[in-house]
Parts: C-alpha cells; structure tokens; sequence
C-alpha cells in the first residue's frame, strides 16, 4: 500500500478541495479489500448501517443511485486494517493538515444501470461542523465516464457553508443553495481500480449514472478533525449516544470514533 503522498499532492488538495492518489494499493490488496467488502454487504443483507439503527433500502430513487452500507469497519477486520490504518489515516492527515478520527466508513456500489448522484456536500450531513474534514475515495473497479466516476467543482470548498440539499433527482439542486458555484468548471476523476480520491467534506461533488451492465464499486471513509463538537444532528449516531450527548461536547468516543492519523505523518501516532 502507498503510505505516502507528495508536496503536489498536499497543493493541490488544499487549492481545489479534492486530489487523485494514483496506484494506492496493489493487485492482492484490491482484491483483499473488495473479498471483505462483498462479505460484509452480504452479511448486511438490506440493512444500511452495523448497529444501532434499522435503515434499510428501499425503492427510492435515492436507494438507486447507489448500494449503502455503512461502518463494515466495525464488522471486518480486514476493512478496519485498511479504512482505520495508519497508511490511510497518515496520509488523509497529511493532505488536511490535521489530526483525524474515523466518522464513517461506507461502500458506494452503482448497480448497473444505476441514478446519478447529484451535486451536494459531506459535510453538513454529519454530526459535526468542520472545514477541514476529509474523506478517501477507492475504486475497487477501474471506474470510468460511463459507470459513474466522481466529478468535482474545484475550490469550492472555500466558498460554502454548512447548508446542503438532500442526493435527489434533480442533479442541479445544490446550485439553488450556492449560486456562485454554477459557473465552475466540474473535473471528472476516471481512476483504476486501486486508485483513489480524497476530498474535503465541503467540496462539492458528483458522479454520473452508470450506464454500463456491471457494477461500479467504491470503498470510502470519512474523517473528522480531532477536537470536533457535537452539533446537534444525529447523522449516523444511536440514539443511545445522542442521548449522552450536548451540543459542543467534544466526540471523542474511542468505540465510535477512534484517532486514525496525525497531521505529522503516517505511524506516528
């Protein structure tokens, strides 16, 4: 696995919100990687989320854009190694500039044939209010214009704030929010299968239909800043836990959210 990134690679993520990590992990752990993902999406059957919640796909045209399921880390032990590991953390720390702990991890899989998503943030869905948050991006299929790749409106993460639209049919609905993204120039981010994108939580972005017969699978993670507050929403979290919670309590939940990275580099936490 790659366990470090460049200058260039640090520039331009803080310049346009988003950068492409080539070559991330190699044939045998893309393989490793996508074997634990299809195990635990089977052991999930339809529900969304391990623990704690009874989401479930349904027919909605949200439920179609992509396959969800959320914290397999808590599941697998080998999608732990790889989405709270020191490669990835050191290297998501790196490009933000900051300590991190693990939000949630998640798979994205496009059916074929599958919805658009549409422009929106990460960010403002979560449970905490960060510009510095960052989430990885892997490709465990060569992900192409016609299955689905990620498109992003670059610099776009300085110029939003913590509003957002929900993932709907209508591809456009963020820009009513933020009308001076409308005018930038979207980069597509085509990858191969073991290549990877990172981007800030307020970056906006998308992806395509798949208008391909095979699927379009992804591995993703989010990262909070360490030192975050709680804000109120409950996003991913039990009502067990929201029920501990105040608003501006520090999450700091090792089971939930344990340290994955720090701003110095990888392994040195």
């Amino acid at each position: 696995m790659r366990t470090t990134v460049t200058s260039t690679h640090i520039d331009d993520y803080r310049q346009n919100g988003f950068v492409l990590v080539e070559n991330l992990l190699d044939a045998g752990e893309i393989a490793e990687l996508s074997a634990a993902v299809a195990s635990g999406v089977e052991a999930m059957g339809n529900r969304k989320i391990v623990g704690g919640h009874d989401w479930k796909e349904g027919d909605s045209f949200y439920d179609n854009v992509f396959v969800q399921r959320i914290n397999l880390w808590k599941n697998d032990a080998v999608v732990k190694r790889y989405m709270l590991g020191a490669e990835i953390g050191g290297i998501a720390s790196s490009l933000a500039g900051v300590d991190l702990r693990v939000w949630h991890d998640q798979t994205l899989q496009k059916k074929p044939w599958a919805n658009p998503t549409a422009w929106h943030l990460d960010t403002p869905y979560w449970s905490f209010d960060s510009r510095d948050a960052i989430s990885i991006w892997i490709a465990l299929d060569d992900v192409t214009l016609q299955n689905g790749c990620m498109y992003y409106l670059p610099g776009s993460h300085r110029l939003v704030g913590f509003d957002n639209v929900d993932i709907g049919p209508n591809m456009g609905d963020l820009f009513r929010l933020y009308p001076q993204l409308k005018d930038i120039e979207p980069i597509a981010i085509p990858m191969r299968a073991g290549s990877c994108a990172f981007h800030n939580g307020l970056t906006a972005h998308a992806a395509g239909p798949n208008m391909t017969p095979r699927w379009r699978r992804a591995m993703t993670c989010a990262y909070m800043p360490d030192g975050s507050t709680f804000n109120g929403k409950g996003n991913i979290l039990t009502a067990e836990q929201i029920a501990r919670l105040t608003i501006g309590d520090v999450l700091v939940d090792e089971a939930q959210n344990p340290l994955v990275g720090v701003a110095a580099g990888v392994g040195s936490h």
